[in-house]
């Protein structure tokens, strides 16, 4: 095996595209084309100052991956694997772009295409799904992330119209969105509505300083008397039961991301490895190189064979809640702890922006926790194995 040529892609291992169909590797292809013209060159730089391209979104949109597992409405209507591979691309590139497409269409526009009105459905997502509009959801509160039912975002009814006071934190396309849909208290117990930017009342501020996610835009929503009619209710949405189904959704997308992130730290790590050379030799020749880029390689093929897996579940409509959450918790636990790894592989180099494993491993960071905390996967696999709820 001497003189052997790198393996150029870790899923390869496993021979991960004979589980797919030409239809579903023809979408992954196009994804990956594009972001490598569009996206990786400049993504870098994006991150360093902190910019979202939002240029990008109309593209994306004729591209066809916004909403691109819904049906109607100007939405492409493929399946969940299928979608799966697009978010797995989008995040290889950077989680940024996964996390932008994520909230458009798992998030924005599956809780209008689930829950809302016929009007509602024809007013947004068309344009939601072209990129023309941008969407944005608001759930997460300051003091409320993991036990969203506490929160203190409150609608009351006024004659025909609500008024909507609270705020929201930690919204990825807060700034830029064109819609909010916003969960509230009512009287009737939790209920959605949307929020068009520029309506009185409704402020948002962007978060700055972060650290992770810095190539997407990340908002504080404020609501401070907000005077809605009624048609911006989702009128079939009452209870926890309409968010948790959005993030079920966007979760998802995420279990295919975080492969894509961890094959590409693997590419970068496997590519700079047969190239520096030590003691006369490449660093991948020695042994214990081979052992991390190996053991890294079986982690991210598992990874990969699992959310297929529930990807072929989902498009049997046969996928529980606590499968999603085996596959956030066990394939983003993976996915960082490959970026840390290839980093060590990168030596000194692997903290510069030219390589990608430590901007992976950052964003990671916040994948982690948005969607429901590793701590809360945990409990909810837990609770499906022994059925105690252990949350309180």
């Amino acid at each position: 095996m001497s003189g052997a040529k790198p393996m150029k892609d870790p899923l390869d291992l496993l021979d991960l595209p004979s589980t797919l169909t030409d239809e579903e590797r023809e979408i992954q292809a196009t994804v990956a084309k594009f972001l490598s013209d569009r996206v990786r060159p400049h993504i870098g730089e994006w991150f360093e100052n902190a910019h979202f391209a939002r240029e990008i979104a109309p593209e994306l949109g004729k591209l066809g991956v916004l909403g691109m597992h819904l049906e109607g409405y100007g939405c492409s209507g493929t399946n969940a694997v299928s979608y799966g591979l697009a978010c797995l691309e989008l995040e290889a590139a950077d989680s940024g772009f996964r996390s932008f497409v994520s909230v458009q269409g798992s998030l924005s526009m599956f809780s209008i295409w689930k829950w809302g009105s016929e009007e509602q459905k024809q007013e947004w997502l068309p344009r939601l799904a072209a990129g023309e509009a941008i969407g944005c959801f608001g759930l997460t509160e300051p003091d409320f992330g993991s036990n969203p039912s506490g929160m203190r975002t409150r609608a009351v009814r006024d004659g025909a119209d609500w008024i909507l006071n609270g705020s929201k934190m930690w919204i990825t396309n807060g700034g830029i969105a064109d819609v909010a849909t916003v969960w509230a208290q009512t009287e009737d117990g939790i209920r959605g509505f949307l929020v068009p930017r520029g309506t009185p009342g409704f402020t948002t501020q962007d978060i700055k300083q972060k650290m992770s996610l810095r190539a997407s835009i990340t908002s504080e929503l404020y609501f401070d008397n907000v005077r809605l009619p009624d048609s911006a209710r989702l009128p079939l949405a009452q209870g926890l039961r309409g968010p948790l189904s959005c993030l079920n959704e966007a979760r998802f997308g995420i279990l295919f991301g975080a492969v894509g992130a961890a094959r590409d730290c693997i590419q970068a790590a496997i590519e700079y490895a047969d190239s520096r050379v030590q003691f006369d030799k490449p660093i991948s020749a020695f042994q214990l190189t081979q052992k991390k880029l190996a053991d890294m390689s079986v982690s991210v093929g598992n990874a990969a064979l699992l959310a297929v897996h529930l990807g072929r579940l989902k498009d049997q409509h046969r996928i529980r809640p606590e499968q999603i959450s085996v596959g956030k918790l066990n394939n983003v636990r993976e996915a960082i702890a490959i970026a840390r790894e290839c980093r060590t592989i990168l030596g000194a180099n692997g903290i510069s922006l030219e390589y990608s494993p430590l901007r992976h491993a950052n964003n990671l960071e916040s994948v982690l926790t948005y969607e429901g905390t590793s701590e809360m996967h945990t409990l909810v696999v837990g609770q499906a194995i022994t059925g105690q709820a252990a949350f309180r």
